[in-house]
């Protein structure tokens, strides 16, 4: 039997995460590490921090030690900090965001992201647009924050959260021709957003499960 171990940096995500998996990798085993406490951190300091990085190295170690054969980093907020850490470990690290960035750029010129985190939007756009110089594609990167959407969440205001998204939403369609929800916790607004604006819209957590599963056929070790 395959084991993936999710990593998350907050609470809420995993939730839709294991659905997904149960769906698309049956057989499979799923074992989650949680620790809200590095999106807390990283949203006071406005990124990631060196001791952000030190506890999610500890968690990939964890990880190691549960018998993974391979880690999905869920939080887009720390997905460069993935990327800097790969080397340390023998098994491989799936971000969550990584194919939804594949697809968005090279289908599309006029990319949209929404994002209820000020951390999320830059590593986004930097993604995307990383993606996009691999591809030899010319695109162009809007973005919008949906401010107060994600406090809106933890405390309880689910109906506020899905507001204020609409709104930065009807903003960033007037200049493009996608969505991208910067974060996987946005993913439940997936067929509101597109009914809405018109608008394809990508969401990350199904397609990093689609990931992970690639990855693991690659590994041979799928079906589990």
């Amino acid at each position: 039997m395959a084991t993936v171990v999710a990593v998350y940096t907050g609470q809420g995500l995993s939730e839709r995460i294991g659905p997904l998996f149960r769906e698309e990798l049956p057989g499979c085993r799923l074992v989650n590490i949680i620790d809200d406490s590095l999106i807390a951190d990283v949203i006071q300091a406005g990124g990631v921090t060196t001791a952000v990085v030190r506890r999610l190295v500890q968690y990939y170690r964890h990880a190691e030690d549960i018998g993974a054969d391979l880690i999905l980093n869920t939080c887009s907020s720390v997905g460069e900090a993935a990327d800097r850490v790969r080397s340390l470990f023998n098994i491989p690290i799936v971000k969550i965001d990584d194919d939804m960035a594949r697809q968005v750029t090279k289908n599309f010129n006029q990319i949209g992201v929404l994002a209820t985190l000020p951390t999320t939007l830059e590593p986004t756009r930097q993604l995307l647009q990383r993606e996009a110089d691999l591809q030899n594609r010319n695109v162009r990167v809007v973005d919008a924050l949906a401010e107060g959407a994600y406090q809106a969440l933890i405390s309880g205001q689910p109906e506020e959260h899905d507001r204020l998204i609409y709104e930065a939403a009807k903003l960033v369609a007037k200049q493009a021709d996608v969505l991208v929800l910067a974060q996987g916790s946005m993913a439940r607004m997936e067929k509101a957003l597109s009914e809405e604006t018109g608008l394809p819209v990508y969401a990350s957590p199904r397609l990093g499960i689609m990931a992970v599963r690639a990855e693991l056929e690659r590994q041979g070790k799928y079906p589990c």
